[in-house]
């Protein structure tokens, strides 16, 4: 019986979380006429004119390039100078180690809606507005106190002594660090990873704020346009999201074991 109530809540929890991608793909299979009819709630006519309209009716592949672009370019700005960043705060001896750790988090604690017009100014005058390369930069400044953050506790995990045995071999302290420290925290690389390219690929504000025509703009800001003057699409809305949840999931499928090992590391001492 117990066993069985696992299951069961299991599975509710499971649907919960499935819930809203279930009901976009359930209504991007909708034709118009079935769209606002409610019952019945599965399609009577299946279609996949949604999904052919968006990638006829929309630049959605220039789109779906420019976020992986920035994504991607920005998951690896943040770990290359997230991870030297920690490597000095957890293994080096650099003074008031914990008020410039805070110092680095103060910049995830302001809300983006606060910094958007400054920034907007400053990439305007730099006459990068209407660029990936403002998306990149501005996403990498507020996606790296987190990565500092977590590769920090990660790396103070690794015994002292492995970082000093190398020193004592020859190895300088950078060699220690892409030789011994980041092998030994792949796990933790992976999670950040992970959370950084969902962050960059789901971001909005600054998407919208900072480019204005297709040559630089995201996926989030490419669907919150598709509506028309006088209807919603909301079949190819739909679409469009469950278009561009999949690279999401295959990349969570792929790296399944390396993410919950980064996000469990340490929950358990011996």
């Amino acid at each position: 019986m117990r066993r069985l109530g696992f299951y069961i809540i299991l599975v509710i929890v499971g649907l919960y979380c499935l819930g809203p991608f279930l009901w976009q793909f359930i209504t991007s299979l909708k034709p118009a006429a079935e769209l606002t009819t409610l019952p019945p709630l599965l399609p009577q006519s299946p279609t996949n004119e949604n999904y052919v309209s968006i990638f006829k009716d929309h630049p959605f592949f220039r789109i779906i390039a420019n976020s992986i672009v920035v994504a991607t370019s920005t998951t690896v700005l943040s770990l290359v100078i997230g991870s030297l960043a920690a490597f000095a705060l957890a293994k080096l001896e650099v003074k008031r180690k914990g008020l410039i750790l805070a110092f680095i988090l103060s910049v995830s604690m302001f809300p983006p809606i606060v910094t958007v017009s400054p920034l907007y100014i400053i990439i305007r005058a730099l006459g990068m507005r209407d660029t990936l390369l403002a998306l990149i930069i501005t996403y990498t400044t507020f996606s790296l106190p987190l990565t500092i953050w977590v590769l920090t506790s990660f790396f103070r995990d690794i015994p002292h002594e492995i970082y000093l045995a190398s020193r004592v071999d020859g190895c300088t302290a950078f060699q220690s660090f892409y030789k011994i420290i980041l092998p030994l925290s792949t796990p933790g690389l992976f999670a950040t990873a992970i959370l950084v390219f969902i962050f960059s690929w789901n971001e909005f504000l600054f998407a919208l704020t900072f480019t204005s025509t297709v040559a630089s703009r995201t996926i989030p800001v490419g669907i919150a346009l598709f509506p028309g003057v006088h209807e919603v699409p909301w079949g190819e809305i739909a679409a469009a999201s469950v278009v561009v949840t999949i690279p999401i999931i295959i990349l969570a499928f792929a790296f399944q074991r390396r993410i919950i090992e980064g996000l469990t590391a340490g929950a358990i001492k011996g």
